[in-house]
C-alpha cells in the first residue's frame, strides 16, 4: 500500500512539475512577443502576468510595467494602456477622455499596422520558440538518420496490397522529399484514408506506387493511444547505421522549420479529418491530458519534456491565430474589417463578438476537459 501511494505521489509530482514547466515557458514567450513589439511601437504596458487571478509575487520595472506571477497558472496576459480588461477590450468613454500625451502611449490609438503587429507577435513568438528548440536539440543530439527503407512488410497490410517490396527505399510522397523513416511515418500517420503516391528506389530504378494508409489505433512512446494512418512497413536499423547524425547551424535551423511545419500541417489535417468523419474528436485533449503527457515526458527525461514544450508552443500559437473573437486571431479579424470599412466596428459589435468568442472558447475547454475525464476513466 505504501508503494502504491508513493508511486501515485511520484506520478502526480512529475505531472505537476512537467505541466508547470511546459506551460510557463510557452505562455511566457507568447506574452513576451506581445510585450516587445508593444514597447517597440511606443505602447505603455501596464501589466505582464503569468497566470490569472490574485497576484502571488511581482515587481515594477523602470517603465512602470507590473511583472507578476498570479495564482491560476493556466495562461497569462499583457495589459496595455487603454485596455479595460485583460482581453484588450477598450472603454470608449475612457479613450475619449485621454489627453494627447496619453494617446501616444495608448494601444487603441495606434494605427492598424502597429496594433496588428503587436497582436500577431504572440503567436509568432511561439513559432520562433519552437523552431529554436527543435534546432537546438538537433545541434546537441543530431538529426534522425533512419533510412526510409522497407525492411519488413506485415502480411495482409496496405503495403503488401500496394506492391511494396522488402528493400524498397521511399524517396518521396506526393512530391514531398523523404529524407528518413520518421519523415515517411509522420506523413503516413497524418493521411489515413487518403491515397498517396510513393516513389521508391528499387534495384536502382524509380518505381511509383499508390497506397491509402489504413486507420489504426497505435500507442506512442509515452503509451498514449492515437488513431493514425499506417502502411504496415517496418524499418530495422543495421549495425553500421547511425540513428542520429550531426548537423550544421543552417541544417539545424532548417530542421526546426520543418518540424514546426509538420505540426501545423498535421493540425489542419486533423481538423479536416473531423469534418470528413475519419478523425476522432475524442483525441482532442485539455489541461488534464496535457498535464498527464507533461508528467510522462518529464519522467522520460529533459529531452522529451523540451520537445513537448516546442510542440505545445506551435499548437498554442496556431490556436491563437484562429479567427475567433477573444483570441489573437479574432483581434486580427476585427482589424481586417476595420481596414476594409475605413473605421472600426462599433463598441457594441465588438462586445458581442467577444461574448461569442468567450462562449466558443469555454465550450471548447469544457469539451476537451470532458474528453480528459473519459480518457482517464477508460485508462
Amino acid at each position: 500500500m505504501t508503494e502504491f501511494f508513493q508511486h501515485g505521489f511520484n506520478t502526480l509530482g512529475h505531472a505537476l512539475v512537467g505541466f508547470l514547466f511546459v506551460l510557463t515557458i510557452v505562455v511566457f514567450f507568447h506574452e513576451l512577443g506581445h510585450f516587445l513589439v508593444a514597447r517597440w511601437a511606443g505602447v505603455r504596458v501596464l501589466k505582464f502576468s503569468l497566470g490569472f487571478g490574485p497576484e502571488l509575487v511581482g515587481f515594477n520595472d523602470r517603465h512602470g510595467t507590473r511583472w507578476k506571477l498570479s495564482a491560476i497558472p493556466l495562461g497569462g496576459y499583457v495589459k496595455f494602456f487603454g485596455d479595460e480588461t485583460e482581453a484588450s477590450t477598450p472603454s470608449a468613454e475612457s479613450l475619449a477622455r485621454m489627453t494627447d500625451e496619453e494617446r501616444e502611449g495608448s494601444f487603441h490609438h495606434k494605427k492598424i499596422g502597429p496594433r496588428a503587429a503587436i497582436v500577431a507577435a504572440g503567436p509568432i513568438a511561439n513559432f520562433i520558440l519552437a523552431v529554436l528548440i527543435f534546432a537546438g536539440m538537433a545541434l546537441y543530439y543530431g538529426k534522425p538518420n533512419t533510412t526510409a527503407r522497407v525492411d519488413a512488410i506485415q502480411p495482409e497490410s496496405v503495403a503488401a496490397a500496394s506492391g511494396f517490396q522488402v528493400g524498397d527505399v521511399v524517396t518521396s510522397i506526393d512530391g514531398h522529399e523523404i529524407n528518413n523513416f520518421n519523415d515517411m511515418k509522420q506523413i503516413v500517420a497524418m493521411n489515413a484514408a487518403t491515397e498517396l503516391t510513393f516513389h521508391v528506389r528499387r534495384d536502382g530504378q524509380d518505381v511509383a506506387l499508390k497506397a491509402t494508409p489504413a486507420l489504426k489505433d497505435e500507442k506512442d512512446i509515452l503509451g498514449n493511444s492515437h488513431r493514425i494512418g499506417v502502411l504496415g512497413i517496418q524499418y530495422n536499423a543495421r549495425p553500421d547505421e547511425s540513428r542520429m547524425v550531426p548537423v550544421s547551424f543552417a541544417g539545424a535551423f532548417l530542421f526546426g522549420l520543418e518540424q514546426v511545419w509538420l505540426i501545423i500541417s498535421g493540425t489542419f489535417h486533423f481538423i479536416g479529418s473531423l469534418f470528413s468523419g475519419v478523425g476522432n474528436a475524442r483525441e482532442l485533449g485539455g489541461p488534464l491530458r496535457i498535464a498527464q503527457i507533461s508528467g510522462q515526458a518529464a519522467s522520460l527525461g529533459f529531452q522529451f519534456l523540451v520537445n513537448l514544450c516546442a510542440t505545445l508552443s506551435v499548437s498554442i500559437g496556431l490556436l491563437n491565430l484562429f479567427p475567433v473573437p477573444l483570441l489573437d486571431g479574432g483581434h486580427l479579424l476585427f482589424y481586417g474589417v476595420e481596414a476594409a470599412r475605413g473605421r472600426p466596428l462599433s463598441e457594441r459589435a465588438q462586445e458581442m463578438g467577444f461574448r461569442i468568442g468567450l462562449g466558443l472558447v469555454l465550450m471548447l475547454m469544457v469539451f476537451a476537459t470532458y474528453n480528459d475525464i473519459l480518457h482517464f476513466a477508460g485508462s
